[in-house]
């Protein structure tokens, strides 16, 4: 796949490249704020820096993965869409990118978006042999059923997300009944985050889906298990993802792709701040961090990114020149 200036996402030397000179070349840029924190608060810190670092004149639009992907693909617009999970529109995504339509910037998510089944960490401290989704469902008094405590729990996805099939599925592959436990449902995704704010709140166990970068998952420390195997494409699409699949097998969730994505000719006027574009990542702890902070305080996502940039420094300034940074952090 064609990568944008690709060595730019590991060396730090492309980064001083990055100087002021794009205040000329970088002109007016439409970025998507996406409607999921994460990725809101990465277009906010993107037209902060992109404003104040480069002298571009940035307007943002309401965006999501398929209305928005469509549209820069098909209209060349947006021009910039700070974190696009590749999975979900791999095919087309590949072919745009060879054709030029497309160009990809950083991984934003440097380890990816990723789903799976947690336990809290205090259980997995206290139950170091505990590292298995298999480990766990041994152990059903240690994650009870808030429906029958004599029973465990899987907790599910709510029924409106895609992620309840893969959740069912595993757990009827896993054969979580005959293991003592009952697959729960949470009702809404409020009531996922409830189930595991109680459990720390009582300190007692917590098994079931999740996904980061979140905001749960930067405010409660929580282990992801393995599922024992590798992930497995083929069946994952033929089976694991599917409702109601007759007769799964034990699989793991895939890791999901998350990069920065430009248009081809914002890509070709931009300028330096193409290397902006393409050095911007973060871990998924950072982004957890700044998420908890963000509900914590009720902040917006134009709060939360100048929160990131004011206290994160050692991070963001690693994307940019050292003249760069200092316009940011003097129009903070």
């Amino acid at each position: 796949m064609k990568k944008l200036l690709a060595p730019l996402l590991l060396t730090a030397g492309i980064c001083l490249m990055a100087g002021s000179s794009g205040a000329d070349e970088c002109g007016n840029v439409t970025i998507a704020e996406m409607d999921w924190a994460s990725a809101g608060v990465a277009a906010r810190v993107d037209r902060l820096i992109l404003e104040n670092g480069y002298g571009c004149s940035v307007k943002l639009v309401p965006g999501d993965t398929m209305p928005t992907f469509s549209s820069m693909n098909d209209k060349a617009e947006p021009d910039l869409v700070p974190e696009l999970w590749i999975n979900s529109v791999r095919t087309p995504f590949d072919a745009a990118v060879k054709e030029g339509r497309l160009v990809e910037g950083a991984r934003v998510l440097s380890e990816g978006g990723v789903e799976g089944w947690w336990i809290p960490k205090f259980i997995a401290d206290a139950h170091p042999k505990i590292r298995t989704v298999q480990d766990a469902l041994k152990h059903p008094e240690l994650f009870p059923s808030p429906d029958d405590p004599a029973k465990g729990a899987v907790h599910n996805c709510p029924s409106s997300w895609n992620c309840r099939f893969s959740t069912a599925n595993l757990y009827k592959a896993l054969e979580g009944d005959k293991a003592g436990f009952q697959l729960v449902d949470p009702g809404s995704a409020a009531g996922l985050d409830g189930s595991i704010a109680e459990a720390f709140e009582k300190k007692t166990g917590w098994l079931g889906y999740y996904w980061a970068p979140t905001a749960v998952l930067g405010k409660y420390e929580m282990t992801l298990l393995s599922f024992g195997v590798d992930h497995d494409k083929a069946e994952w699409d033929s089976c694991t993802a599917v409702p109601d699949c007759p007769a799964p097998k034990v699989n793991s969730y895939p890791v999901s792709d998350v990069y920065t994505v430009v248009t081809g000719s914002f890509a070709d006027r931009a300028g330096s701040a193409m290397n902006y574009v393409g050095a911007r990542q973060w871990e998924n702890a950072t982004i957890n961090k700044v998420l908890a902070w963000m509900d914590q305080n009720q902040a917006t996502n134009e709060d939360a990114a100048r929160y990131f940039l004011g206290n994160f420094q050692e991070i963001w300034t690693q994307w940019v020149s050292p003249e760069v940074a200092e316009k940011v952090k003097a129009a903070l």
